[in-house]
């Protein structure tokens, strides 16, 4: 970084951060504040506050620390201050550090102002504000994901009840409402195998009490407004308030602040009361009028978590509603009208976020200042059009023109529309896909670093009801003519374009500078086409973009949805006839199809027609295609230079050897430049309607080559590449959102889902891939689905807008339903609700079936996916196929169209009635796409430490993460996905450097941020309560890590189901916590799904098996514990060598068990018939190996496979006792020579002069050297002799392998177990001999390995020293140097 990180209580972000640690761990909770010489403390004094200390920063502007006191709970709801130092008033904008003798300890007052009518009402609306605050069920029923990890924290939560004395938490003899029952064992539906699926349990009630009830009422007063002579006076507003105990009061609002005055129903009397005092603030006025308001108020202050009052900067869709769709508490505060005030005009939402983006960026403090307002500016314009949808689409804004079938929409400063069904981009489909492509053009120019004056409108897409609508500032205009009359048109206006016309002037050449190095960055290449009127145009863009100046005199570049390059697999080429024709006519035929793979077409049937014509290459394939063809090019050069006489010799400056290696590798691999290696896209490459000049015909070909080779790529590469990362790692995708996050990171879109299903049946670990296959079938089927919906829900009228919802989804899911039966239900209901014969009479969608619905989704899944035979006849049938769950499909049917379902527990196997009704029906919200604002120094910060992790170096990478969650919470109030990531990755850090206080506070952090941002079902939710479980397992709250588990396996279950490899790293973790048969259940099936995903001799499973023979051990059951640890042995030594330390401990430790078993064979029998009587001793493993298994088992910590060091060591031998006896052998015949006179000694080989065979002394010191290099950077952790490699997991993905050190096992230990007297005959024989040969094999190689200080038998012994035990789990494996997971 740039700027030296300023750390501390930096602004409102950051306190607000700090007060989210305390206020959600408690106040013994270390917080991981970030301290720095440039904070100090200063005494808060004045407006009616109780003094206290305040932490400010010293490169803060005064305004920055009022506005974070007026967020303390110490001032607020006080408004209308400013601060004084010394009796002097202090201008808002100066600096703290340019005010004299402001020093630590220093007196700052707070100095009332008085009101003006405006910031009168301002102050009312922070008193509403306050007094509004959202209650747990409000989260749910306004659509945000809410934060329940209170509901974990917190023991029991208290009894709440509705109007009508039903409660909102179900009876404690319900299983679902607790994560553990009473005797401490989880319910039945999270036991393996349970096919329950409650909903109820994934949104428990809240610990924190509904919304206090202040006041009766509080409204405008009858008397208000004030009359003139009353105005002239100094009144501003009449407020009537009426107390809880029944008091009713007129107050007036004035200069001075508010007082209670002499008003009643009947008569105006505005005099001030004798018996009220003048309060600057309201509240403190209606504390000394009414005893019970200022009780709640103090109390409620306390008690709500400002974790879940604190506004995300975006929306977080929650797709369940409350139980209760109906209002817990009413709105008394509705008709005071503060906010009912017009604005003067509407916000300009460009001029807004370009002034934020013209802020400078020279400093540290001002990036992020500017970052901030830029996602607050972004912020306030996605809630604008959200908010824009709503009224538009529902009919409460007239268009602008007079097109009827593209109506615009001028909204709160936004211009809203549906775009033009063009028929060359495929009508309604291809409008949409324009849409997507015009917000993904314009992220793109957006992130450009360091392009200074080329400008993008704010813009978003919105989804409400089956529209999609795009919404835009308003443009600037261009630039104006009665100021510059004078000058030439070419200077103003459209600058950039295909029809811009001839021209030159300076400000196109400033704009074509612009554009050349966007180009650059963004790798598309300058090219050449005709303009309708024949004439040639330079390019750097899409033939459809513009480029213009505005009135603002800022350069804009507009329609920039063809920028990414075309995707040749959906660009069908000429027919067989015209190409025969073509052929005819001298064209080239092999030319047209140069870039595809051999039978290309044949086997896969590409490339070929799509529903619309706008198929883009994603940003990510581009980046990953020219890696690839960098990795070929260097190849290449690297393979000529050795067939020309040596790299060595021919990498020289001047030899021609290697200049025409280069030019003939940039040939071969499609070069745009013949003597360096560049590659760019032509973004007008097939592109329909676009002409390119003859002369230009080579580099067109150039270009369609490349394209064909880089959408190839896609299906040769990067789709094989994505089924094997699933094949070996326990981290793949849960559901469709995930899914989509890893297609998207390789590049993929996802209309090639098909071709990955087509993938995963032709491998031959089909089976193991059947998670991937659940998902992508489903994610097929539910945006097949969302497409048949949108049209479903076209021209529906808003009375019937709930019952047609519940009849499409009863006809989805629910097959056996007919249309007759919902309709029957619907008229019966509506009926009893006096509302005639029903709303579902005579309309069009009340016919559609079950049978109609599938056949047009299909339909729709052939066109897209082409998987004609993959849905097969019906939804029942797709289901059993693949173990769908039905409860699955449902949430992502609303996660992606926007509906929210009232909780509660839906069966779909019912005959009787519908399962979804109307009333389940909650809201449909807007679905909002917008531009990601950047944050760019935390970015840096957060990926320098995810390098300083990958080299090992971990102090570096924990101050690197701790500037990089500082600098999110300056920016985003932490609350950013990025930020969610960087938390998790310091606790993980924290916790592996022995900080695990800080480790279990930064980790809640975490999962409140991925609760709030990414939703309380995200998969990431579920990845960071099983981290919190184990930081809180090593502060020795079991019970709750306990909890923490079962929630993320409740999460799991829900979205997925039980047949994930996920759920096999949860229930190992619930199997070291629980104890008895219940932990065997978790254990076994973890298990099986290990077995099942990975095979018998993966490390996964072998270290589950050792899990449960550990357990097996435990109870006594020494013959089944040999059974599976002989089962692991196996896996060990099928994956390594005999010598190898993990196959060593495995040995060990079945040595161990043995004797146990020969132990207690030989106590039964000496007892006699007795035996059966006697109690066999069952041994259980310490906490501490407890907690290490678990680190190990949720990845925090890895195990490595890989046996480099041994192998480099042996090497290093071999090479080393070689070049020793070749130089002994030398230096004998040398001296030989010397003593028969033959000749001179030769003189000693300097260090620059190569040996042969490998070397002399100078490359045996350098061996040397390099080994012990390798010692010193090596760092592990050991576990019972494993390798263990401390690797972190890097923004959801995996970091790379540490370097690590072998610590051998050496200790013996002592035989201290009982068992069953039938192992005994196993193990009295061959394999006690196998123990003492073990046993007598160590002596030979304890001079090559240190001591480590236990073995895996410390499992399973209680002789031995806590703190001496180990573990022996892997989540992360790496064979011969090859990551697996």
């Amino acid at each position: 970084m740039k700027d030296k990180v300023r750390k501390g209580a930096a602004g409102r972000a950051q306190a607000k951060t700090n007060d989210v640690i305390s206020l959600t761990h408690g106040k013994d909770a270390p917080a991981t504040k970030l301290e720095d010489d440039s904070s100090f403390p200063v005494k808060i004094q004045g407006a009616g506050v109780e003094p206290f200390e305040f932490q400010i920063c010293g490169f803060w502007q005064v305004q920055d620390a009022l506005t974070t006191l007026l967020s303390r709970d110490e001032v607020a709801p006080r408004s209308n201050l400013y601060l004084t130092f010394a009796g002097t008033p202090l201008d808002p904008l100066a600096g703290l550090q340019t005010i004299k003798g402001l020093k630590p300890g220093a007196v700052l007052r707070l100095v009332e102002e008085p009101f003006t009518a405006r910031s009168a009402r301002h102050h009312l609306a922070r008193v509403l504000e306050l007094l509004r605050a959202s209650g747990p069920q409000d989260a749910l029923r306004e659509g945000r994901s809410p934060s329940l990890l209170d509901t974990l924290t917190n023991a029991h939560a208290p009894e709440t009840s509705l109007p009508n004395g039903k409660s909102l938490k179900r009876s404690a003899s319900n299983p679902k409402s607790e994560a553990l029952n009473n005797d401490g064992a989880p319910p039945e539906y999270l036991l393996p195998g349970s096919s329950d699926r409650p909903l109820m349990a994934l949104l428990p009630h809240s610990s924190q009490p509904e919304i206090p009830t202040y006041l009766r009422d509080l409204s405008l007063s009858s008397w208000d407004p004030p009359p003139g002579n009353r105005k002239l006076q100094g009144d501003f507003l009449y407020i009537t308030v009426v107390t809880t105990e029944g008091q009713r009061c007129d107050v007036t609002s004035c200069p001075k602040g508010f007082f209670v005055n002499r008003s009643t129903q009947e008569v105006f009397d505005p005099r001030p009361s004798q018996s009220s005092p003048v309060c600057h603030c309201f509240t403190d006025l209606l504390c000394h009028i009414s005893p019970a308001f200022k009780q709640a108020f103090t109390k409620s202050r306390h008690q709500i978590s400002e974790v879940d009052m604190m506004p995300t900067p975006y929306q977080t869709l929650c797709w369940l509603g409350p139980p209760c769709a109906t209002r817990t508490h009413k709105n008394t505060f509705s008709s005071l009208g503060v906010e009912d005030q017009p604005a003067n005009q509407a916000p300009d939402w460009n001029e807004e976020l370009q002034v934020a983006k013209d802020r400078p960026q020279t400093t540290l403090e001002e990036r992020l200042q500017r970052e901030r307002a830029l996602l607050q500016v972004n912020s306030a314009f996605v809630r604008t059009v959200s908010q824009g949808a709503e009224t538009v689409i529902e009919g409460f804004a007239e268009p602008v023109n007079g097109n009827p079938e593209d109506p615009a929409f001028l909204f709160g400063g936004l211009f809203m529309s549906r775009g033009a069904a063009s028929n060359v981009f495929g009508g309604e489909r291809g409008r949409r896909a324009a849409q997507r492509l015009e917000l993904k053009g314009v992220q793109m120019y957006s992130d450009l670093q360091g392009l200074q004056g080329l400008h993008t409108l704010p813009t978003a897409i919105v989804d409400y009801r089956g529209v999609r609508l795009s919404a835009q500032g308003l443009a600037p205009g261009l630039e104006g003519t009665e100021q510059e009359e004078g000058t030439a048109p070419v200077s103003r206006g459209l600058l950039y374009g295909v029809n811009a016309g001839l021209q030159e002037s300076p400000n196109r050449r400033r704009i074509l500078e612009l554009l050349a190095h966007a180009a650059k960055a963004l790798s598309l290449q300058r090219h050449v086409v005709l303009a309708p009127n024949g004439h040639r145009v330079p390019l750097f863009t899409s033939v459809d973009t513009q480029g213009l100046l505005g009135a603002d005199g800022r350069f804009y570049i507009l329609d920039v949805f063809r920028t990414l390059p075309a995707d040749a697999n959906y660009c069908p080429e000429p027919s067989e006839v015209e190409q025969y024709k073509e052929s005819c006519n001298g064209s080239d035929e092999t030319a047209l199809r140069e870039g595809w793979p051999q039978n290309y077409q044949k086997d896969l049937g590409l490339p070929k027609s799509f529903p619309h014509s706008l198929c883009r290459l994603r940003p990510e394939l581009m980046q990953t295609f020219i890696q690839h063809k960098h990795s070929q090019f260097t190849q290449l050069v690297r393979e000529k230079l050795e067939n020309n006489g040596g790299f060595e010799e021919c990498a020289t400056a001047c030899d021609s050897r290697a200049t025409e290696a280069v030019r003939a590798a940039c040939q071969e691999v499609g070069s745009l430049s013949d003597v360096i290696f560049e590659m760019r896209f032509c973004p007008n490459i097939f592109s329909p309607g676009v002409s390119f000049p003859i002369n230009e015909s080579a580099s067109v070909h150039i270009h369609e080559k490349l394209l064909r080779e880089a959408a190839a790529f896609i299906i040769t590469h990067q789709i094989p590449a994505f089924v094997e990362h699933c094949l070996q790692s326990n981290e793949t995708p849960m559901d469709g959102a995930s899914l989509k996050e890893a297609l998207h990171e390789r590049g993929i879109n996802l209309r090639y889902l098909g071709y990955v299903l087509k993938t995963i049946n032709q491998s031959k670990h089909k089976e193991r891939l059947r998670h991937i296959t659940r998902i992508v079938v489903g994610e097929i089927l539910m945006r097949s689905t969302r497409r048949v919906f949108n049209s479903f829900l076209q021209g529906l009228d808003m009375p019937c807008l709930a019952t047609a919802v519940s009849h499409f989804l009863c006809c989805l899911l629910v097959p056996h339903f007919t249309a007759s039966t919902v309709g029957e239900d619907t008229k019966k209901k509506s009926r009893r609700r006096g509302r005639g014969p029903g709303a579902s009479e005579g309309t069009t969608w009340s016919t559609l079936t079950a049978n109609e619905l599938w056949n047009q989704v299909c339909q729709d899944a052939v066109q897209t996916y082409n998987v004609s035979d993959s849905l097969g006849p019906g939804l029942n049938q797709l289901v059993d196929r693949h173990r769908l769950q039905k409860i699955s499909l449902l949430r992502e049917f609303c996660l992606k169209t926007g509906v929210q379902l009232r909780l509660r527990d839906y069966l779909f196997d019912s005959h009787s009635k519908p399962p979804i009704g109307p009333d389940d029906i909650i809201n449909i919200f807007p679905m909002v796409k917008h531009i990601q604002m950047p944050t760019s120094d935390a970015s840096k910060a957060f990926h320098a430490a995810q390098n300083y992790l990958q080299k090992g170096l971990m102090d570096q990478a924990y101050e690197q993460l701790k500037d990089a969650t500082y600098l999110f919470g300056r920016v985003c109030d932490d609350l950013h996905p990025e930020a969610c990531y960087c938390h998790s990755q310091l606790a993980k850090l924290a916790f592996l450097l022995g900080k695990t206080a800080e480790a279990r506070s930064v980790q809640l952090r975490a999962v409140v941020i991925s609760e709030r941002v990414l939703g309380f079902d995200h998969p990431n939710t579920i990845h960071q309560y099983a981290l919190l479980a184990v930081y809180v397992c090593a502060g020795g709250e079991t019970n709750l890590a306990q909890k923490c588990l079962l929630r993320a396996r409740l999460l799991l279950l829900t979205i997925h189901g039980e047949d994930h490899p996920y759920i096999a790293r949860l229930d190992s973790c619930l199997g070291l916590l629980l104890t008895g048969d219940q932990a065997g259940k978790y254990l076994k099936n973890a298990l099986r799904l290990n077995a099942s995903f990975f095979g018998p001799t993966n490390l996964h499973t072998a270290l589950t098996q050792h899990l449960v023979s550990q357990w097996l051990c435990s109870k006594g059951d020494y013959r089944g514990a040999m059974n599976h640890e002989k089962e692991a042995l196996a896996a060990f030594t099928s994956l390594f060598d005999e010598d190898h330390p993990q196959t060593r401990c495995s040995k060990e430790f079945l040595c161990t068990i043995t004797k146990q078993a020969v132990q207690v064979e030989r106590s039964l029998r000496q007892a006699g018939p007795k035996a059966t009587e006697q109690t066999v001793e069952c041994l259980s493993p310490t906490s501490e190996t407890v907690l290490e298994q678990m680190v190990l088992v949720t990845g925090i910590k890895k195990i490595a496979i890989s046996d480099r060091y041994q192998e480099y060591k042996q090497k290093h031998k071999e090479l080393k006792a070689a070049v020793t006896k070749e130089l002994m052998s030398k230096a004998a015949k040398e001296l030989s020579e010397v003593i028969n006179g033959q000749g001179e000694p030769t003189q000693e080989r300097g260090s620059g002069e190569e040996v042969p065979n490998g070397g002399g002394p100078a490359v045996v010191e350098t061996n040397e050297s390099q080994l012990e290099e390798k010692k010193t950077a090596d760092t592990l952790g050991s576990a019972n002799g494993h390798m263990i490699e401390e690797k972190t997991e890097v923004d959801g993905g995996e970091a790379e392998a540490s370097p690590r050190v072998v610590l051998n096992t050496e200790e013996k230990l002592e035989d201290s177990a009982d068992g069953d007297s039938s192992a005994a005959n196993v193990v009295e024989g061959s394999e006690e001999g196998q123990c003492e040969q073990l046993d007598e094999t160590k002596s030979d190689e304890v001079g090559e390995s240190p001591k480590s200080k236990g073995t895996w038998a410390d499992v399973v012994s209680n002789m031995t020293t806590a703190g001496e035990t180990g573990s022996n789990c892997v989540e992360s494996i790496s064979v011969n140097g090859t990551d697996q997971a």
